[in-house]
């Protein structure tokens, strides 16, 4: 696989990974795999919460409370 990077951002990279004994390439690898792995829990999380029924704010019978109320200073 081949990426292509400005100059700054490869000079990063290249410090970065020999801060932290290791490879551009295993640094790169865990960006990405560190990326998908949010992006999964992102969609499970949303998917979660869509397949749960509605639900009502409001109870019958009793008022939301004024914004006076809620943020007293």
């Amino acid at each position: 696989m081949t990426i292509t990077l400005d100059e700054e951002t490869a000079r990063w990279a290249r410090i970065y990974a020999a801060e932290h004994d290791t490879s551009v390439s295993r640094v790169v690898g865990e960006m990405l795999r560190e990326k998908r792995r949010r992006e999964e829990d992102y969609h499970s999380a949303m998917q979660y919460y869509f397949s749960e029924p509605p639900r009502k704010l409001k109870q019958s019978g009793k008022k939301y409370p004024r914004r006076e109320e809620l943020h007293e200073r």
